[in-house]
């Protein structure tokens, strides 16, 4: 059995389509639009709209368009109004998949949700089927390349839950939800930079798949993720590849 990382066995992701930058700015937009109408208009005091304002910035956003998204949630400007909605369903294996939306018509979307796990073998859920079997976390994932005491240092200080070292040399530090801030903050008074950090569904329990399924989830994930109103998909799926 090869190595493999944890980061891969809490959600598979598809690279093709954040490579899309139009689909990639539709979706950070949206997630900009409702964390502001959530929380406010102002990133010092709305954690999750800092978040969402800091990847589209990543992405290269330019401002003017991350501001226009953001009056847009607090009602400053006129625009098509997002709510967030969440869908449940199972897929191949049992796996339990979560689908986070930010949608103007809920009709289309679960219609399109439900197609596409249909297509793939799997199937809509009722509320709360599956939502049980995750926890929202802060997660922090840093390349192999980084300073492992340096990280552990300042996840300790800030009250981190875990951290751990995966097989491939990646650093993963886990958080509660509400410490997020906390520990991103405390990362970049430490200049540590890492490759990924967000607030997510975290799964408490795994459902191991062998490759054919996995590679067939991994399909059904990426299709989902390819509809505009899918902004996250999880799964507790896990998997090992042999060699």
């Amino acid at each position: 059995m090869a190595g493999h990382s944890k980061w891969a066995n809490i959600r598979f992701r598809k690279a093709a389509v954040d490579a899309k930058r139009g689909k990639l700015f539709t979706k950070l937009i949206r997630e900009i639009t409702v964390a502001a109408r959530g929380g406010g208009g102002d990133p010092a005091s709305n954690p999750r709209l800092r978040a969402a304002v800091d990847k589209a910035l990543v992405a290269n956003m330019t401002r003017d368009t991350v501001e226009r998204a953001t009056k847009r949630g607090t009602g400053e400007l006129e625009g098509v109004e997002y709510v967030e909605v969440r869908y449940e369903g199972y897929a191949m294996g049992g796996t339990a998949v979560l689908v986070e939306c930010a949608t103007d018509n809920r009709n289309r979307t679960v219609s399109e949700v439900r197609h596409v796990l249909s297509k793939y073998g799997g199937n809509l859920g009722t509320d709360g089927s599956v939502a049980y079997l995750f926890v929202k976390m802060g997660v922090f994932v840093f390349s192999p390349d980084t300073d492992e005491e340096a990280v552990m240092e300042a996840a300790v200080a800030a009250g981190a839950d875990d951290v751990q070292i995966s097989d491939d040399g990646s650093i993963e530090v886990t958080t509660e939800s509400l410490n997020f801030d906390i520990l991103s903050n405390a990362f970049k008074d430490a200049g540590l930079e890492p490759e990924l950090s967000e607030v997510m569904q975290r799964p408490i329990t795994d459902c191991p798949l062998n490759i054919e399924d996995a590679e067939n989830l991994s399909k059904l994930v990426g299709a989902l993720e390819e509809l505009d109103d899918v902004q996250d998909v999880f799964t507790n799926a896990s998997f090992r590849e042999e060699v």
